[in-house]
């Protein structure tokens, strides 16, 4: 099962990961908190002291068109918040 799927980079979770040091990622909707802190204690050698979880509900739309109406939604996914210990940091642009 891969724990990691992407780090999410935005604006509020770089200024997070500047003033903070807490990093945002995209992880498989079954792990856990522990499974997460040893996935990323493993990919980027940092240790890690916290992790948060948020479940993100997908969002639904309704379309009026020419042949009726349309429903869809967006995929739910799970982010993780990781904070690592002072004076580790995680470079995501370092593969580039």
């Amino acid at each position: 099962m891969n724990i990691l799927i992407k780090p999410i980079i935005t604006e509020k979770a770089t200024k997070d990961a500047e003033d903070f040091n807490r990093f945002t990622f995209v992880v498989n909707p079954k792990a856990n908190k522990i499974e997460i802190k040893n996935a990323v204690e493993a990919a980027y050698g940092v240790s890690v002291t916290t992790v948060r979880t948020i479940n993100v509900r997908p969002d639904r739309r309704v379309r009026q068109t020419k042949t009726g109406i349309q429903t869809g939604k967006t995929n739910a996914i799970k982010k993780a918040i990781v904070q690592v210990a002072e004076g580790d940091t995680i470079d995501f642009y370092a593969n580039i």
